[in-house]
C-alpha cells in the first residue's frame, strides 16, 4: 500500500503545532477557553515571570489561537476557537485516513483467509 502525503506544507498549521508543543501554552489556552482573562490573572497561575507568560501569550496570539482586547491599560485574552479549526481538520483527516488503512488491511486479511481456506 502506497502512502501519499495529503497536500503540501501548511505554515499556519505548523505554527499552531509549535505553539501547542509547550505545556504552559496549552495550559494558558485551557484557562482562556471559556472566559476572558487579563494577562496578570493568567500570569498569577504560573510560577514563572510575567515576562515569560507574556512571551507565551505572544506566541499563542501569533499562531491565531488567542484574541487580545484592551480595556484601559489591561490586556484581556480569550481563546479563538477558529484558530484551532485547521488543527481539528488535520486530526480528523488523519483519523479518517487511519481508519481507511485499518479497514483495507482487515478486508485484505479476510480475503486472504478465504483464498487459503
Amino acid at each position: 500500500m502506497e502512502v501519499v502525503p495529503a497536500g503540501g506544507p501548511d505554515p499556519a498549521l505548523d505554527e499552531v503545532f509549535r505553539a501547542l508543543a509547550e505545556p504552559r501554552r496549552r495550559q494558558i489556552l485551557r484557562l482562556v477557553s471559556q472566559v476572558e482573562l487579563a494577562a496578570g490573572e493568567i500570569a498569577g497561575t504560573f510560577e514563572v515571570s510575567r515576562t515569560a507568560v507574556s512571551q507565551h501569550l505572544t506566541v499563542l496570539k501569533n499562531a491565531g489561537l488567542l484574541d487580545e482586547r484592551r480595556d484601559g491599560t489591561r490586556r484581556l485574552y480569550r481563546a479563538r476557537r477558529e484558530g484551532l479549526a485547521a488543527l481539528r481538520v488535520f486530526l480528523e483527516n488523519m483519523w479518517a485516513d487511519s481508519l481507511g488503512v485499518a479497514t483495507a488491511l482487515a478486508e485484505a486479511d479476510v480475503e486472504g483467509t478465504r483464498r487459503a481456506g
